[in-house]
């Protein structure tokens, strides 16, 4: 499978667990809402303390699973994070891929941005860049 077959299928398969490495070696799964943007596999972590984005601070590999709502058709993407907060991006440049990865992310846009960007700058977001090293599922 290639990142396009990924793309196709998560232009409208959303609902993900991302697997980070804890400190001790061992697994840490949540759950996210993803999406492709650019060439990168997308999403964004709320809370910029969140435990996944602390362990890709230390180790940025990870891999995420998108499924399909009904469980049949899934893709499964392996890679390297890269992580953009408002500490290493420009405030304008970062408030618009948060929105920008909060639209691949779903299926609408925000119905307030302004209160949208607040709530980005005040939780500490995050977005999550993920290059993908290993692309695999099954798309039927």
């Amino acid at each position: 499978m290639d990142f396009e077959q990924a793309r196709i299928f998560l232009q409208s398969n959303h609902r993900g667990v991302v697997t980070t490495f804890q400190r001790n070696g061992a697994a840490q799964s949540s759950i996210v809402v993803c999406g492709a943007y650019q060439d990168y596999l997308a999403l964004v972590s709320v809370r910029g303390k969140s435990a996944k984005v602390r362990n890709l601070r230390r180790d940025p590999r990870c891999t995420v699973t998108a499924t399909a709502a009904d469980w049949r058709n899934y893709v499964v993407l392996e890679g390297k994070a890269t992580l953009l907060d408002y500490r290493n991006t420009d405030a304008e440049e970062m408030r618009q891929k948060l929105r920008d990865v909060f639209r691949v992310c779903g299926d609408h846009d925000h119905p307030n941005w302004e209160e949208y960007d607040r709530a980005m700058r005040e939780q500490d977001g995050v977005v999550v860049l993920i290059t993908p090293d290993r692309i695999y599922g099954k798309l039927g």
